[in-house]
This record gives structure tokens, C-alpha cells and sequence, in this order.
């Protein structure tokens, strides 16, 4: 079945575009110019990925970037007619997965969906593995702590799977930010550190005295969790 992509934007011109364009693409597209209507539609049709602007009548992007985090881990790119480091930055610390700037080549949107959608799919690694309290179902794309569900975004697992697959390894920004392909990386290394921060948060781990995620200043990351036998 073809990726279904929601766009909420409330430039009907631009949607329209889009919705084309994309289906040039071998994507079904679904559209909404207000976000109540896009919040609704994420429910009713749970689309692979959603395209959220920033600037929306009622509610603006980052409140509807965090209304869907809640409960909904469907990768987020989302779009600024302001382009500010600062605005990307924020994004990424409440939850998207990569940001794009108005004007924005099409061809371009589509490789940075296409890259997402392929970390999603979480086909190249089928096992599972336990790290104390944390399991990895790598073929559905799942972190558990103690059986529960940890909500993480694409960017989010991904960047744990390439630190869990470098165990003891330390990685520097640059070689995390290369395995996030399609992260916008003009928001300096601060995009490492926020997804970094994020997982250490939604993980429970102390970055002072972390079970998983280990700091190593002026270097990088490594990760420190001790595997355990399925």
C-alpha cells in the first residue's frame, strides 16, 4: 500500500501543489487547512507521516506538534515561512523529525520523506534485545521500559539504534547526525544534543550517573547499557 502523508497547512495554494506533486511520488495525501480538522483526520486515517506548518489559524504548529506527541509517534516534518535556527531548534525539542524552510524545493521534501519513511520501516534490524530494564523490538520499531511503551519519534530511535549497534563506542555529533540522514543539521550540533536529551528523558536515565546514555565531554556519546540474554 502506497505512504499516506497528512499535510495541515493553511495555504490551500501550496496544499493543492502538493497534494500533486506527491502523488507523482506514489504517495496518497490527505489535506487539511485548519489543525482541529488535521487532529481529527490523524485519527481517523493514521497516515505514515504528517507535513505541519508552523503558522496555523487557532493553533499554531509546535501546539499541534505536542497535541500529537501525546499520544502519537508518526513522523513530523515541519514547514516555516520564517526559516529562524531557533524555530528548528524548537521543533526538534518538542518532537519533530526534521524541519524545512518556505521556499522549499519540492524534489527536496520528497528525498527528506522518503529518508524518514525508510527509518521508520525499522527493516533492517528483526531482533530483540533486553538492556535491564529497556527491551529494543527492532522490527516493530518499540522501546519498552519495564513492558511499558516508550512513545519515541523516528529521529528519536533512530539515534538509539545507532548508539546501541556502537555499544561502548564513542560517536561524535557528526557521526550522529550522518546516521539521521535527512536531518536539517544547520541547526548546529544542537540537534544531537536536544535528541539526546529527549531519549534520556523519555528512558528515565540520569545523565549523571545514566545507565544507557553516557556523555562524553568534548567527544560525543556513547552507549553503556549492559545486553542481557533473551
Amino acid at each position: 500500500m502506497d505512504p499516506t502523508i497528512l499535510i495541515i497547512d493553511d495555504d490551500e495554494k501550496l496544499c493543492s501543489l502538493l497534494q500533486n506533486y506527491l502523488k507523482d511520488f506514489g504517495f496518497q495525501v490527505l489535506l487539511s487547512t485548519d489543525p482541529d480538522a488535521g487532529l481529527k483526520k490523524l485519527r481517523d486515517f493514521t497516515p505514515d507521516l504528517i507535513i505541519l506548518d508552523v503558522m496555523l489559524p487557532g493553533m499554531d504548529g509546535f501546539e499541534v506538534c505536542k497535541t500529537i506527541r501525546k499520544t502519537h509517534s508518526v513522523p513530523i516534518i515541519m514547514l516555516t515561512a520564517r526559516g529562524e535556527v531557533m524555530d528548528r531548534i524548537v521543533g526538534l525539542e518538542i518532537g519533530a523529525d526534521d524541519y524545512m524552510p518556505k521556499p522549499f524545493e519540492p524534489r527536496e521534501l520528497v528525498a527528506r520523506i522518503q529518508s524518514i519513511l525508510r527509518r521508520a520501516q525499522g527493516t533492517e534490524n528483526e531482533e530483540t534485545l533486553q538492556f535491564g530494564e529497556m527491551k529494543i523490538d527492532f522490527s516493530k520499531q518499540s522501546v519498552f521500559l519495564k513492558e511499558e511503551n516508550v512513545n519515541l519519534t523516528t529521529t528519536e530511535f533512530t539515534a538509539l539504534s545507532f548508539l546501541v549497534r556502537n555499544p561502548g563506542k564513542v560517536l561524535n555529533r557528526d557521526q550522529i547526525l550522518d546516521a539521521l540522514k535527512g536531518m536539517e543539521s544547520e541547526a548546529f550540533n544542537r540537534t544531537v544534543d536536544i535528541t539526546m536529551s529527549r531519549l534520556r528523558h523519555k528512558l528515565r536515565d540520569d545523565a549523571k550517573q545514566p545507565n544507557y546514555i553516557k556523555t562524553v565531554w568534548g567527544a560525543g556519546y556513547a552507549f553503556i547499557g549492559k545486553a542481557q540474554e533473551n
